[in-house]
């Protein structure tokens, strides 16, 4: 990853909590079959995310959700750029797939690239009655047309701009963040 520099905090731990019962009630009304739902965190930091809004939902509605972990490390068309010898995490997903509406997770869209080795690894798995996605941050950009169904936040971004998601379990911080490629 490149150098970067910390330009502004988008977002902090209580703004990161709002927008997570915002996208909790907004995923409620726009699901007719909640014994249908599922989640699905796309490894690193889709992961808390998709478990975050899961307890907010069983806390709201008195149901568990289920979710589940993708890891799509073999599914990128950048494989190559990522590693001569990737490491591949598991991807556990403890119910079937198949016929089950699938909320897909993860903390930025960018190019889309990333949601496109997604729903290859996902199909593996069975087939989905709906996929929808759902993104804490949108910072546009799209080389693939693919949009996030569940938005928390837009942000207007350039190409020499990054978004750095923090969450507690696996940062050990709790905030957003934009940051700019340092040229060295």
């Amino acid at each position: 990853m490149p150098a970067t520099r910390i330009k502004t905090q988008l977002m902090s731990a209580s703004e990161m909590d709002r927008t997570l019962v915002r996208l909790a009630h907004e995923i409620l009304e726009k699901t007719s079959d909640l014994e249908q739902l599922a989640f699905i965190g796309i490894r690193r930091r889709g992961v808390p995310l998709a478990e975050r809004l899961a307890r907010k939902i069983e806390s709201l509605e008195g149901r568990k959700v289920p979710v589940g972990v993708l890891d799509i490390k073999l599914y990128r068309d950048d494989l190559t750029m990522v590693a001569a010898a990737p490491v591949v995490s598991e991807t556990a997903i403890h119910f079937s797939v198949t016929g089950r509406d699938i909320v897909l997770m993860d903390d930025v869209l960018y190019t889309g690239r990333t949601i496109r080795a997604a729903l290859d690894a996902l199909f593996d798995q069975g087939r989905p009655a709906r996929v929808q996605l759902l993104v804490l941050i949108d910072r546009g950009h799209r080389e693939l047309p693919i949009e996030a169904r569940y938005v928390g936040r837009m942000v207007q971004t350039t190409g020499d701009e990054i978004i750095e998601v923090k969450f507690q379990e696996i940062d050990q911080t709790e905030k957003v963040l934009l940051a700019e490629k340092v040229v060295e």
